[in-house]
């Protein structure tokens, strides 16, 4: 079996898109894009996509998204975002509406994490080497 992270995509589910993107372009600084939804007749599903590259292999993109029917905040999963030292993204978190659970933690060799809720009620967490 191959060594590779078989995780492709991943799914931040929210109630209200405009505040989940305040949220994550401050914590991050970063801009989220909007795709239009192929045309289904269906309009129950909006995304805003996390900048990536589609092509690259071995690396996961993912997208917020408000959907019928899902309420945000009621998953029991972690997505984990890559940092330079999380201590500052954890800075922004509370500006940003969100609440830090879990304030920057040594994982002794595997480096360090912060744990935050963002504005739609999910966990997230934050991950740096320093």
């Amino acid at each position: 079996m191959k060594n590779e992270n078989p995780v492709v995509w991943f799914e931040i589910y929210v109630d209200d898109l405009k505040r989940a993107r305040k949220f994550y372009e401050t914590v991050f600084k970063l801009e989220l894009n909007e795709l239009p939804m192929p045309d289904t007749g269906e309009d129950s599903m909006k995304m805003l996509f996390f900048p990536s590259n589609m092509e690259s292999m071995n690396s996961a993109s993912g997208a917020l998204v408000k959907m019928d029917g899902f309420k945000a905040g009621n998953n029991s999963t972690i997505v984990y975002f890559m940092s330079e030292d999380c201590s500052i993204e954890e800075a922004r978190i509370a500006k940003a509406g969100g609440s830090v659970f879990k304030s920057k933690l040594s994982l002794g060799d595997y480096g360090f994490m912060v744990l935050a809720t963002d504005t739609e009620g999910n966990m997230i967490g934050i991950h740096s080497m320093k």
